[in-house]
């Protein structure tokens, strides 16, 4: 089978997007890690899927795999190269596109400045939405790895984060640490692991340890996460610069009940195909 496909970026975090509109495409989880295999496929952090939507007032149906093979609900970086996509490939000519996924709604905007606006949805703070393994929400959850506590607070963006707040990320213990949280028991879908420095009350910097993938040069739901638990602890104030290895995102946050806002940038790097 001869795919044909766009490598996209995110401030780093790097993608393989297909339209799956005009292409017949059934990928098995075998297929996805090779598509996502650095030195015999193309190469990718995650593989993004552009669907026909699954309901009449939508536009589209997004879908994420990790370079694992394995599917998950949401990805704000990919989101916005979704977007970018979808106007690139001339499949949507409106400023404004509804796209559902495994974890609801988003919208997704493009800006006069060209970078790409997400709604990202409104944060789950419940434990059992998260998902994580605690009998009631707190601000903050302890947890004892290799003798040594560490506090963290949890949220769902339609994927679970862990977010910690660390004095430095340079030196911060996201190679180590991270993958003894991502699949912590405290986490039955495991998690993406966000380490946080608070620069002031309107700008962080920010690693994630991401589920599946490793440590990425950036994450949208984990920024977004991040600024939500920062907001939450009243360490932070809406709207925040999120600084990550790969760029920055501006973060806007109203509190409860209300959706988070993700605005950053999209980049298309190249088109080939692919046999599978």
């Amino acid at each position: 089978m001869k795919l044909h496909f766009v490598k996209m970026h995110g401030l780093g975090n790097d993608f393989v997007v297909i339209d799956a509109v005009r292409q017949s495409i059934d990928l098995s989880s075998q297929q996805v890690r090779h598509i996502a295999d650095r030195h015999f496929g193309v190469g990718c952090d995650q593989l993004l899927l552009v669907e026909p939507p699954a309901s009449p007032d939508a536009d589209f149906r997004y879908r994420i795999f990790n370079a694992d093979g394995g599917e998950v609900s949401q990805c704000g970086n990919g989101a916005r190269c979704f977007a970018r996509f979808v106007f690139e490939q001339g499949l949507c000519d409106q400023e404004e596109v509804r796209v559902d996924t495994h974890a609801g709604r988003l919208l997704l905007r493009r800006e006069p400045d060209g970078n790409i606006t997400v709604n990202m949805g409104i944060p789950r703070h419940d434990p059992a939405q998260i998902p994580l393994d605690a009998q009631r929400e707190e601000s903050y959850y302890p947890v004892e790895v290799e003798g040594k506590v560490w506090d963290f607070g949890a949220v769902s963006l339609g994927n679970p984060h862990a977010v910690l707040r660390v004095d430095d990320v340079d030196t911060a213990p996201v190679s180590t640490l991270g993958p003894v949280l991502e699949s912590h028991p405290l986490f039955p879908e495991r998690a993406n692991i966000g380490f946080m420095q608070v620069l002031d009350r309107g700008h962080i910097r920010l690693r994630v340890f991401e589920r599946g993938s490793g440590e990425t040069l950036a994450c949208g739901s984990g920024a977004c996460g991040s600024v939500v638990v920062g907001i939450e602890r009243g360490w932070l104030e809406s709207p925040v610069r999120v600084d990550l290895p790969g760029g920055s995102l501006s973060i806007r946050w109203a509190g409860r009940d209300h959706p988070v806002f993700m605005t950053g940038p999209a980049v298309s790097v190249f088109e080939g195909t692919i046999n599978l």
